[in-house]
Order: C-alpha cells, then sequence, then structure tokens
C-alpha cells in the first residue's frame, strides 16, 4: 500500500486524485501499468498546461488584423519569379552542403492512415501509382537520389540523415517496414527513428480522464512536440555529433515534397536564416489555410478564423493577396536554432485545444465512447516557433510542383489517392515536356531513383512521343524490385 499512499498524496495535491478511483479494483500488473502511466506525468505542468491553454481559448476568438503585416519582401524567395540561373546557383550551393554531410531531414510520420481508411501508418500509403510506391518509399528515393546528384556536382559522397518522428502507435510497423525494404537503399544508420511525446487528455473542469480503469487517457502533443522529443530522446544530440547543420522538416502526407530541397537549402544558407518556410500562394481569400506573416513584428501562422474577411481579401497593386503565404508544413531549421527552443523556448510554445469525444470511464466504472465532446486534447503546432527566429525567410513554391496533401480517403474527392495520384502525373507529364518529349494519355510516372526534379530526362525523351501509361524507371528498378 506505500505505493498507493505515496500515489494518492501526489495526486491529491495536483487535484487529480480521481486516477486512483478503481486501484482496489486492479490486479498487480494494472496497478503497475497505472502508476507506470502516472509517474510519467508531470502533474504540475500538466496543470499548468490546462491552465494556460483554456485562458488561450479565451484568447483565442480575437482577430488580428491591426497587429498583421505580410511576410518581408527581401527574406522572401518566390521560385516562379526568380532568373532561372539564380536558381541553379541555389541548387548548387545545395547540394555542396548535402555532399558535406549537414543537411537533414525532419519527417514528420506519427499519423495514422485512419482517415484514408487504412490500418497502418500513413507513411506506408500507396496512392495507386504505376510503381505501387508508397510515401515512404517515394521520399526515400528522393534522398538517395539527391545524394547521388550531390556526389555528381562534388566528386564527394555525403550522406542526407533522415530522422523519423514516429507516435507510439506507429513507431513498431514504421520501422518493420523500413527493415522489410531494406530501407529504400539508404544506409540503415543515416535513419533514426523517434518518438513524439504525449499528453493526458482532461474533462472541461481540468480532470485528467481514464481511458480505462487501470490507463490514462492520452494523446499525442501534436507536431509541435518535435521540439521536446528533438531534445529528450537525443536527436539533437545526434545531428551535432554528425555535423547536421541544416534540417528540411515535413508532413509524410505531401506526395510531392521535395525532400531536403537543394534550392531551398542553398537560398536559407546564403540568407545565413536560422527559420523558414515554404509556401504556396492562396488561391483565393477564403481558402482556409493558414498565412505566414508578422505579427507585431514576429513571424506566426495566422490561421484563417483570425482574420476578418476584409483583411483577407485586401490586395497589392499587382492584383495578388496581400496575406498570400498559405503554410503548407514545410520548413527549414539550423540545428543550432533546434537547440536554442529545446533549451530556452519549448516551455513557452502555445498551447492549442481540440475539444474532442474521448473514450472515457464514467462514474459506474464502464468504459463509454461519447457522441459528443466531452473533453479536450492539447497540442502544440510546428510553426510556433517561427516567432523565436532572428533570421526567418519565406519561400513561395508553385502549388502544382510541391504540394499534394493526402488527408481523406476517395470519397471526400479531394486532398485524397486520386488527386495526389493525378497530381503526379501531371507534374512529371510537365517534366517531360520541358525536356522535349510529349506524352499521349494521362498516366505518368518517373522514378525519384531517375531523376529527383525533371533533370537528366532529355536524353530519355527528347523529340519522342510516350503512351501512356508511361512509367520511367532508373536502370537498377528494370532489374530488381523491392518488396512493398
Amino acid at each position: 500500500m506505500a505505493n498507493f499512499e505515496a500515489l494518492n498524496t501526489s495526486l491529491t495535491k495536483h487535484g487529480q486524485e480521481q486516477l486512483l478511483k478503481y486501484w482496489d479494483e486492479l490486479d498487480e500488473d494494472q496497478r503497475r501499468l497505472l502508476t507506470e502511466d502516472i509517474e510519467e506525468l508531470n502533474l504540475e505542468e500538466v496543470n499548468e498546461f490546462y491552465e494556460r491553454a483554456t485562458s488561450s481559448l479565451e484568447d483565442g476568438n480575437a482577430k488580428l488584423d491591426d497587429k498583421m503585416e505580410p511576410v518581408c519582401e527581401d527574406k522572401f524567395l518566390s521560385i516562379s519569379r526568380t532568373a532561372v540561373d539564380q536558381l541553379q546557383k541555389y541548387y548548387e550551393e545545395g547540394l555542396r552542403q548535402i555532399a558535406e554531410s549537414k543537411v537533414g531531414v525532419l519527417l514528420m510520420a506519427g499519423g495514422q492512415g485512419t482517415r484514408l481508411g487504412f490500418a497502418f501508418p500513413k507513411g506506408m500509403f500507396n496512392v495507386g501509382l504505376p510503381s505501387n510506391k508508397s510515401l515512404f518509399r517515394i521520399q526515400g528515393e528522393r534522398i538517395l537520389k539527391l545524394q547521388r546528384l550531390a556526389a555528381e556536382l562534388t566528386g564527394k559522397n555525403g550522406r542526407i540523415t533522415w530522422y523519423i518522428m514516429t507516435s507510439e502507435h506507429t513507431m513498431i510497423p514504421t520501422r518493420k517496414y523500413f527493415e522489410q525494404n531494406n530501407y529504400f537503399g539508404l544506409k540503415a544508420e543515416d535513419i533514426m527513428m523517434f518518438e513524439q511525446g504525449s499528453l493526458p487528455c482532461y474533462d472541461f473542469e481540468g480532470k485528467i480522464l481514464l481511458d480505462e480503469k487501470h490507463r490514462v487517457a492520452k494523446a499525442p502533443d501534436g507536431n509541435g512536440g518535435l521540439y521536446r522529443a528533438l531534445r529528450d530522446r537525443g536527436i539533437l544530440d545526434d545531428m551535432e555529433g554528425r555535423g547536421v547543420l541544416y534540417l528540411h522538416a515535413h508532413s509524410v502526407d505531401n506526395i510531392l515534397i521535395k525532400v531536403a530541397d537543394p534550392v531551398s537549402i542553398g537560398y536559407f544558407v546564403e540568407q545565413q536564416a536560422d527559420c523558414g518556410a515554404k509556401v504556396v500562394e492562396k488561391s483565393h481569400p477564403n481558402e482556409a489555410v493558414g498565412v505566414v506573416c508578422q505579427v507585431d513584428g514576429k513571424y506566426q501562422v495566422v490561421e484563417y478564423s483570425e482574420i476578418t474577411q476584409k483583411t483577407a481579401e485586401l490586395r497589392k497593386e499587382d492584383g495578388r493577396l496581400v496575406f498570400n503565404a498559405g503554410n503548407i508544413c514545410n520548413h527549414f531549421f539550423t540545428t543550432s536554432f533546434l537547440r536554442k527552443i529545446g533549451s530556452t523556448f519549448e516551455k513557452e510554445l502555445k498551447l492549442h485545444v481540440a475539444k474532442k469525444k474521448i473514450p472515457f470511464i464514467d462514474p459506474t466504472g464502464t468504459r463509454c465512447t461519447p457522441d459528443k465532446p466531452n473533453g479536450m486534447k492539447i497540442e502544440k503546432f510546428v510553426f510556433d516557433v517561427f516567432q523565436f527566429a532572428e533570421h526567418f525567410v519565406t519561400i513561395e513554391v508553385p502549388r502544382d510542383e510541391e504540394f499534394s496533401a493526402l488527408k481523406n480517403a476517395d470519397s471526400a474527392g479531394k486532398d485524397c489517392a486520386s488527386t495526389a495520384r493525378a497530381d503526379i502525373y501531371r507534374l512529371h507529364r510537365k517534366y517531360i515536356e520541358a525536356a522535349g518529349g510529349t506524352v499521349e494519355g494521362t498516366e505518368c510516372e518517373i522514378s525519384p531513383l531517375l531523376s529527383y526534379g525533371g533533370e537528366g530526362l532529355k536524353v530519355l525523351v527528347h523529340g519522342k512521343t510516350l503512351v501512356s501509361p508511361v512509367h520511367l524507371m532508373a536502370d537498377e528498378e528494370k532489374t530488381s524490385n523491392g518488396v512493398e
């Protein structure tokens, strides 16, 4: 009973003694699991999180119009409005950094494919391309191709370290999938997987909920949990030990992602930036995406709901929206900036509240799945560190080349496997046409191992007409097929 007394004293002090309500009904194993769950909680911190999160809810309806300014023009690169020779300089600088092994990728891959009707980590999802490649494989092969391009330019065999943040539920299947697929040709030691943290779920009075009589209800702490996980899981130490200076961070569900994009790395280095964001131009004032802008002189992402219609519709003299930098969860950091966040600013990150239907143990001891929101999950967002940057840059990229989200089942008709597949076909057809070829029909896929971003195709397609289905592969793929 000593264990119970100590737990009860601590929980009572912090107003969370309800977690022990069913202690007497538990067997030894269940008591051990509940004790572990409770001891993982920093009770003072989780109570403070609840207070901070609910006070931010009260401020949440305030409009930010009067405090907002657009992104700074002299720290802004538009890919479509920049001379080709200048982009080539950035591209080569990025490859040189890759050749020196100074570039890493931070992949946020904690999500399950539930909304896609897929019972595995979202990165394992195959959108139905001719190759049947998963999101993980496509991204891994883009990394492998970049390493080869960097070696061709410089003669040095640099490595891109791939840091993959999973959740508690996606870690084991993700690790197994990489092993089964021979790490997509990359070296196992250059792939570091780590788990994001979790936070307890609360009822509307701030009491932590039980998921079962012997388990605390918990949820992942959001993509902004990245910074604490980097610090606490030893990943920052690993980056510093390897000499990685620049990180490209992105979510797993953008099939067009230019992983470790050398153009952006080159610009980032030239500008001596510590933090940056890729954005796409908003398609119309009411597009429901956050915008990257300045608020009281600090960079942040302002959600669509936080500004008035009048401000959303403001336009410049050239007709473009004033606040048009749409956020796409595609960011760049220096390792030193990430260290600064971990050691100094992580505890100041804004907390976001989501009211959810959370399964819980009711007063009779029965596990219930509610039909309306009964509690709160607290999350941190990856972009909330922008305010701490000293040298922030924004890179506007063409949507049709770099952004196609995969969020929904096909029945939704948008941000789904069908749209992702169509966006790949359209982009790869564009690459072939730019290299002097033509494509008859729509189905068109180019392996990342053959071309990262349209380079190297002229010798294969110039003056030729290719008939759909088109599937251009690297020589190594024609002789061997990886396991999927």
